[in-house]
């Protein structure tokens, strides 16, 4: 089976990280495994991987810290936080924090392996590679094989991560990224919010989830109010200007 990305499990549970990366390893990825906080934490900063599994409660540094440090040393890495912490508050601050996702233990191993293939598949698509069709974006220049697209005022490079509402380049998370794409792919119109958890955050994501509020109100925050527009009952709509 060919390789499909390179993968961190950070948990101090040996029992745990081994049975999810055997999963893995079947399924075609290439798993590293990492017994504490810190080294997760040098592991992600030294070296950059397609995914990282990571556990929050952990004896030597707390995963919350780890998430906001491989974060912050690099702002795209994807993260999926699995952990035995099933609070909603714990889930808002990691998903606040830049998390792509939040899984509970115990958890099942095929919806873990369904998310890892959404992650995953985020990650090919803002690298170009090919795609299923989709329909042909309305209002916005898209071309497959261009890094910028355009929407009204709204410049994005997809290669870089950024946008550009006419005042400089802004740096986005790939979430954030991916959520302003796709409303740049229908600019003017309201998109459900089911739509965006399912075609940013893939279908299996919580639908309960405020995730997609949270992430509006990140890009408002570096954007500008008045770019994302609050379609009461609906959705959002990029507002052409």
């Amino acid at each position: 089976m060919p390789q499909q990305g390179r993968i961190l499990i950070v948990d101090d549970e040996p029992k745990i990280g081994s049975f999810i990366g055997r999963a893995l390893d079947a399924a075609g990825y290439v798993t590293e495994f990492a017994g504490s906080g810190a080294e997760g934490l040098r592991r992600s900063v030294q070296s950059r991987y397609d995914l990282v599994i990571l556990d929050l409660v952990m004896p030597d540094v707390d995963g919350r810290q780890v998430l906001g440090q491989v974060l912050a040393a690099r702002p795209d890495q994807p993260v999926i936080v699995l952990s035995c912490v099933a609070d909603v508050a714990a889930k808002v601050d990691c998903l606040e924090r830049g998390a792509q996702d939040y899984l509970t233990k115990p958890f099942s191993l095929a919806e873990l392996l369904a998310r890892v293939r959404v992650q995953l598949r985020g990650e090919a698509h803002l690298r170009g590679e090919p795609q299923p069709a989709a329909e042909p974006a309305r209002g916005a220049e898209a071309h497959p094989h261009a890094e910028v697209i355009r929407a009204g005022s709204v410049t994005l490079d997809v290669g870089r991560l950024v946008a550009d509402i006419g005042n400089g380049p802004v740096p986005l998370t790939r979430l954030e990224f991916l959520l302003l794409r796709e409303l740049a792919e229908h600019v003017g119109q309201s998109v459900p919010k089911g739509r965006l958890l399912a075609t940013v955050w893939g279908y299996d994501f919580d639908p309960g989830s405020n995730v997609v509020d949270v992430c509006v109100r990140r890009l408002r925050s570096k954007l500008g109010f008045d770019l994302i527009k609050t379609v009461r009952g609906e959705g959002y709509q990029l507002v052409a200007h």
